[in-house]
């Protein structure tokens, strides 16, 4: 067996490697990134490397955790890692930056678990966002909802797992409770095959659930707030670990922010009864807005969607139009004679109205 199968080496980055192992470098997989330098799992061991020869100037290609990477035999004083391997997949979320930039926060994932704490009010619009990043990233989504012993009604408990799942088309989705191990078993079958990353807000209780699959207090936890269910960032960086039943996890900060990055097919994966009902309209550019025969109205009207989704998809389908408009002049130009048309429409409707007030 391969040195680095427990962290997801196979035939096929094998064959990526090649090349590189015909110049004498080691395969290896990021484990950790902190200011320039890496730590790297090789068949040598963990080593330490500098990032300095793969400083890109596209910041979607910065070394992150889960980058499989060539790095220099030992005998290197630094060591370097000289490439990445082709990412296979990649999380990814906007920065805040005004730069228009996207933040790679996970490669080469499998599974995408999205934590959601049951110790405070659900918040289905942000699962909603987490999931179309997950979705876009090429992992399969896993909405985990966390601390299910402070919901110690089966009842109320089942009507939470109803709203995530009708938020969720298309995911599993599993109560566990950490402390008392309920869900865990099923979790850890789910994970135990490819590469998992951790993702949630502070307080999800991510850092327990994280200890609970590897067996051992890995990660350090910290209580939340009783006012908000709120809690501080308990992981800073993010971590990649082999788990003890098989598969690879990576640990990940609480993220306040999560800004859609391109993520148009992502969305229509969460949404995925909205675009159903979207190729029903009879007009194939319908906005959902106020033209006839439009399927979405409809199903709004008779109850079928909530109004909650559609504000939801609206919301979503917007900021990802404007995040990749910043960096396509055409499609800014398109969003601007959009809107002006909108406003040009509303100004008609509301001289008719009048006029036929008079």
């Amino acid at each position: 067996m391969h040195p680095l199968a427990g962290y997801g080496w196979d035939a096929g980055w094998e064959t990526e490697f090649a090349p590189y192992a015909a110049q004498g470098l080691l395969p290896g997989r990021v484990v950790r990134v902190d200011r320039g330098q890496c730590d790297v799992a090789t068949p040598d061991g963990t080593v330490r490397a500098d990032t300095e020869f793969v400083v890109p100037r596209d910041p979607m290609k910065v070394v992150c955790t889960g980058d499989w990477v060539a790095v220099d035999p030992d005998g290197g004083d630094p060591r370097y890692v000289r490439t990445l391997l082709p990412r296979r997949t990649a999380f990814v979320r906007s920065t805040s930056s005004k730069r228009s930039e996207g933040q790679v926060l996970a490669a080469n994932v499998d599974h995408a678990v999205v934590a959601v704490s049951l110790g405070g009010e659900l918040d289905l619009g942000r699962i909603e966002r987490f999931l179309a990043l997950a979705w876009e990233s090429g992992a399969q989504p896993l909405v985990v909802l966390t601390k299910a012993d402070l919901v110690p009604d089966p009842v109320g408990l089942s009507y939470l797992v109803q709203d995530v799942e009708t938020t969720a088309p298309g995911v599993p989705v599993l109560t566990v409770s950490a402390h008392g191990g309920t869900g865990l078993d099923v979790l850890v079958a789910l994970v135990g095959g490819g590469t998992s990353v951790l993702l949630g807000q502070s307080g999800a209780g991510k850092s327990s659930l994280a200890n609970a699959l590897l067996g051992a207090d890995v990660m350090g936890v910290q209580a939340t707030r009783d006012v908000d269910g709120k809690g501080r960032h308990t992981t800073t960086t993010r971590n990649l670990l082999t788990l003890p039943g098989g598969g690879v996890l990576i640990d990940t900060p609480g993220l306040r922010g999560v800004g859609l990055w391109d993520a148009e097919t992502g969305v229509g994966q969460v949404f995925a009864e909205i675009e159903e009902l979207a190729g029903r309209c009879r007009f194939h550019d319908c906005a959902h807005e106020s033209e006839p025969g439009c399927a979405v109205l409809a199903a709004l009207e008779t109850g079928e969607l909530p109004v909650r989704r559609l504000d939801s998809y609206r919301k979503l389908v917007r900021e990802n139009q404007w995040i990749v408009a910043k960096t396509d002049a055409r499609l800014r130009a398109e969003i601007r004679k959009d809107w002006k048309r909108k406003g040009a429409e509303g100004r008609a409707a509301m001289e008719a109205k009048r006029g036929r007030a008079r």
